[in-house]
C-alpha cells in the first residue's frame, strides 16, 4: 500500500497540522502491523521546504502545447507537474496536514491543487458534466486553525477542498481538527489532545489496497 503525505504548512517544525498528518499515518502503519502487513511505502512531500512554482501564463502554455514541440523550459516545467500527478495515482491512502490561513488553504497548497488538476489525466468532462479520475483513494485531512470553525459557515476552507478533491475523483474523506491554536495554551493542547483521541479510535482507516487493478500509476 503507498501513503502520500502532503504537509502544507509554512511553520515547519511548529506546525500543528504536520503533527496530526504524521500521527495519522503512523496510525496506518500500526494499523497494518498489528495486521501483519508490511510497512506501507510512504511518500512525504513538504510544500513549504519544497515549495511548487504557481501556475502563470508560461506553465499553462507549456500544457498546451504537444509534447514534441515544448522547449526544454516548457519540458520541466511540464515536468514538475508530472511528477505530483504521478505521485497522487500511485497512492491509495492521501494525508494532508492544512492549517488555514485567512479561512483559506496555504497558497502552497493551491498550487499543488493546480498542478495536479489536468484534463484528461486527473478529470475529464463528459456528456453528463465533470468526471474525476482518482477514484478508489482514500482521503485524510489534518486541519489546524487558529479559532474554532468547525461545522460553521466561516469553515470555507473545508468546502473547498472537499469540492476540489470530489472533482478529482476523490470522496471517501476523513476529517481531523486541532482548532483553538490561538486562543490559549490550555485550549490548544486540548485541541491536540482530543484530535490525537479520535486518530486513535477512527475506525474507518484503509490499512489495505482495495483492488491493484483499481490503482493507477504513471509511467
Amino acid at each position: 500500500m503507498n501513503i502520500l503525505q502532503i504537509n502544507a504548512s509554512i511553520r515547519a517544525g511548529e506546525s500543528q497540522s504536520s503533527r496530526l498528518a504524521s500521527a495519522i499515518v503512523e496510525r496506518l502503519q500500526a494499523l497494518r502491523q498489528a495486521e501483519g502487513l508490511p510497512p506501507a511505502r510512504l511518500t512525504l512531500r513538504d510544500l513549504a521546504q519544497t515549495p511548487h512554482p504557481a501556475l502563470d501564463e508560461s506553465a499553462l502554455l507549456a500544457l498546451a502545447t504537444a509534447a514534441a514541440e515544448r522547449s526544454p523550459q516548457q519540458a520541466a516545467r511540464v515536468a514538475l507537474d508530472d511528477r505530483l500527478i504521478a505521485e497522487v495515482q500511485a497512492a491509495d491512502v492521501l494525508v494532508l496536514g492544512v492549517p488555514m490561513y485567512n479561512f483559506a488553504i496555504p497558497s502552497q497548497l493551491k498550487n499543488w491543487f493546480d498542478a495536479v488538476a489536468r484534463a484528461g489525466t486527473t478529470f475529464r468532462y463528459t456528456e453528463q458534466g465533470p468526471e474525476g479520475l482518482l477514484k478508489n483513494k482514500q482521503v485524510h485531512l489534518a486541519l489546524a486553525r487558529g479559532g474554532i470553525y468547525r461545522d460553521t459557515q466561516n469553515d470555507t476552507q473545508l468546502a473547498w477542498l472537499k469540492t476540489m478533491l470530489g472533482f478529482l475523483g476523490m470522496t471517501d474523506v476523513h476529517c481531523f481538527y486541532a482548532e483553538a491554536q490561538s486562543m490559549g495554551a490550555e485550549a490548544a493542547q486540548a485541541a491536540q489532545a482530543q484530535a490525537l483521541a479520535e486518530i486513535r479510535s477512527h475506525p474507518h482507516f484503509r490499512i489495505a489496497r482495495i483492488s491493484p487493478a483499481a490503482i493507477s500509476t504513471a509511467a
